[in-house]
């Protein structure tokens, strides 16, 4: 991972505050066109990706592969991410469908009425970062500060706003289905202890989409995230 330049409190004066995006809600979901439980999530997700106030990411897990069809959106990495929480919680079981809300929440995917509440717990809290995002073409420029010192992760996500498969094998065979806002890579860009104003610049592709999120470790709380379309 290059070097990632973070700002000392001086070179922030002169400079604008941090305009800070509203407090959207992160919402993973942890799916698989192997699974048949799957497609209602799917959907719910499809709905969650019109909201303003919320981020809703979805993340194909590779463990349903052996069914017969392989998830050409599944990575072995987002499987980890699922575990890093399940862990994180004191669990070891992973299933699909699961949303974790803002990196804390565990909720079956298709209950909507438990995550809805989730989302409201979550929209309720006053952020403990303070994020701005900037995207010129290829390059996002990244701003945050926070009261707060602990060991927190800078990531960069890009995704797909919406993907439509013919599913030919599994569970699924004979589908097609449509998934949204498909993550198709998942990076973490920097580390940060908060002691100081952050501030750096990263690159990605041009024509895609992308979230940036500050989480409390990898597996821990989201502090911040923001959208830069």
């Amino acid at each position: 991972m290059r070097r990632i330049l973070v700002a000392a409190s001086a070179l922030f004066l002169g400079m604008s505050p941090i305009q800070s995006a509203s407090a959207d809600v992160v919402v993973e979901l942890f799916t698989s066109q192997g699974c048949s439980s799957c497609p209602p999530a799917d959907k719910l997700l499809g709905e969650l990706a019109k909201r303003d106030d919320v981020i809703a990411l979805s993340l194909h897990v590779d463990y349903w592969d052996y069914l017969g069809w392989k998830d050409q959106f599944a990575n072995p990495a987002f499987t980890q991410r699922q575990r890093g929480y399940a862990a994180h919680s004191g669990s070891s079981m992973i299933y699909t469908p699961q949303m974790i809300v803002g990196g804390v929440d565990s909720v079956v995917g298709t209950r909507s009425m438990e995550l809805a509440d989730a989302i409201n717990k979550h929209l309720s809290q006053k952020p403990s970062v303070q994020m701005e995002a900037k995207r010129s073409g290829n390059v996002i420029t990244v701003r945050a500060e926070t009261k707060s010192q602990r060991r927190m992760v800078v990531q960069l996500v890009q995704y797909s706003p919406k993907e439509t498969v013919s599913i030919k094998r599994g569970e699924l065979a004979g589908h097609q289905l449509t998934y949204h806002n498909v993550v198709r890579g998942w990076t973490k860009i920097a580390d940060w202890d908060g002691n100081t104003p952050l501030s750096f610049d990263t690159k990605t592709a041009s024509d895609t989409p992308a979230v940036i999120i500050i989480q409390d470790g990898i597996s821990g709380p989201i502090l911040a995230a923001q959208k830069v379309n």
